[in-house]
């Protein structure tokens, strides 16, 4: 499996597409908007679509993923329920900061923790991270080392918690006791900004460093 990063948006949001090279299937990751630059990079990568995943409810990372799925035909899986209360206001949540107009949407598949996500022959873990939103999930495919972490990490940084029932605890216990378990080769790609991995963020991170917690 390969990883086709299409920043999308004036968040610059980390869409990713995800390719299964065996069967040249691919899933999209976040689609938060500008279907056209999404459907040219299919284009390029000579992939067909099969699934939407989506980490959280945020319209950035989300906007987009019923015109997607209408447009492919194709099913949207994730995040966890309980971001349903961000989906459904989420033609308020665009109006309000001036983001292109989506109207609310019901995924095809609500995640939980464990359960797994699959596309072409490729198959992701779900982990319920929550923290940044209540319903965040990161997908981790265990085989290549890769986790989507949305707005849960970022390289040198964390999520902000200062929107409704988000909460700081709550994320640094997904971070330190959901993502570093995974191991420090892990190279995860965020909703924003660049790549890094586990062990990386484990040692400089001024949020979530081993040596800030003893």
């Amino acid at each position: 499996m390969k990883c086709a990063i299409v920043p999308v948006t004036p968040y610059q949001q980390n869409c990713s597409i995800l390719v299964c090279e065996e069967t040249r299937r691919a899933a999209i990751v976040d689609p938060g908007g500008e279907v056209p630059r999404l459907r040219d990079a299919l284009k390029q990568l000579d992939v067909t679509l099969e699934k939407v995943f989506l980490t959280h409810g945020h319209m950035d990372h989300c906007a987009a993923a019923d015109l997607v799925r209408k447009e492919f035909g194709v099913p949207i899986e994730g995040p966890h329920i309980d971001d349903k209360f961000w989906i459904d206001q989420l033609a308020e949540a665009c109006r309000r900061v001036g983001f292109p107009h989506a109207d609310p949407f019901e995924p095809d598949r609500w995640l939980n923790d464990g359960e797994l996500v699959t596309f072409g022959a490729q198959t992701l873990e779900v982990l319920h991270c929550p923290g940044h939103t209540p319903g965040h999930v990161v997908f981790f495919h265990r085989g290549v080392r890769l986790a989507l972490v949305g707005d849960v990490l970022f390289q040198g940084s964390i999520g902000r918690t200062d929107f409704p029932r988000g909460d700081y605890d709550t994320l640094i216990d997904s971070i330190r006791n959901k993502l570093w378990p995974l191991g420090d080769d892990v190279t995860f790609v965020p909703g924003h900004g660049p790549a890094s991995t586990f062990g990386n963020e484990r040692k400089n991170n001024p949020f979530v460093a081993d040596m800030r917690f003893g």
